[in-house]
C-alpha cells in the first residue's frame, strides 16, 4: 500500500463585497492525507494567486483512484527539488500498477541518491509514458515481451501430499545449477 495519494483539491478566496464570485481553482496534489493534502495546496496558492488559507476557503477535497490499478504501466514524473546547493528540475520514469506507487518510488528514490528530503519535492506533472517514448534504460528493460526472470532459490516440492512431511531427515539441495 503506497503512503502517498492523489488528491484533488478546489478552493478560492472567499467572497467579499468587492468581488462576490472569486475564481475557483483546482490542483492535484500527492500527500500521505488529505489534511496535508490540503496544507499543499494552501502553500502553492500563497504562492500564485496571492490567497492565503486564513481568507481563502477549501470547496472540495476528493481523492483520485487508477482506473486500472492492475495493469503496469510506465510513468514519467516531472520535478521540482531542493538540494544542497540550489533548485533542480528533473524527469523521472517509473513502471508500476499505480501513479500513487510511481510517486512512491519517487520519493524513496530522491531521498536514496540525491538525499532530499519529502517536503523539498515538488511533483510539477505526471503522465503516462508509451513504451515507445520512454527514455530511461532502467524502465526500457522490461519492456522485451520474451522477459524470463530466473529463480534464484528453487523450492522442491513433495509429489503428492502423501511424501510430505515436516520434518525432513536430509537437508534440502537448494542450489540451482
Amino acid at each position: 500500500m503506497p503512503r502517498y495519494h492523489q488528491y484533488q483539491v478546489v478552493g478560492r478566496h472567499l467572497p467579499t463585497e468587492k468581488e462576490p464570485e472569486p475564481k475557483i481553482y483546482r490542483m492535484k496534489l500527492f500527500a500521505t492525507d488529505h489534511v496535508r493534502a490540503k496544507s499543499k495546496f494552501w502553500y502553492f496558492l500563497k504562492k500564485l494567486a496571492r490567497v492565503k488559507k486564513a481568507n481563502g476557503q477549501v470547496l472540495a477535497c476528493n481523492e483520485i483512484f487508477e482506473k486500472k490499478p492492475t495493469l503496469v504501466k510506465n510513468y514519467g514524473i516531472w520535478v521540482r527539488y531542493q538540494s544542497r546547493t540550489g533548485y533542480h528540475n528533473a524527469y523521472k520514469e517509473y513502471r508500476d500498477t499505480t501513479l500513487n506507487g510511481a510517486v512512491d518510488q519517487l520519493y524513496d528514490e530522491m531521498a536514496s541518491r540525491h538525499r532530499v528530503r519529502a517536503p523539498c519535492v515538488q511533483i510539477i506533472k505526471t503522465g503516462i509514458v508509451p513504451a515507445k517514448l520512454c527514455k530511461r534504460a532502467n524502465t526500457k528493460q522490461f519492456h522485451d515481451l520474451n522477459i524470463k526472470f530466473p529463480l534464484a532459490q528453487k523450492i522442491v516440492r513433495p509429489s503428492s501430499k502423501t511424501y510430505k512431511t515436516t520434518f525432513k531427515a536430509v537437508r534440502p539441495n537448494v542450489a540451482v545449477h
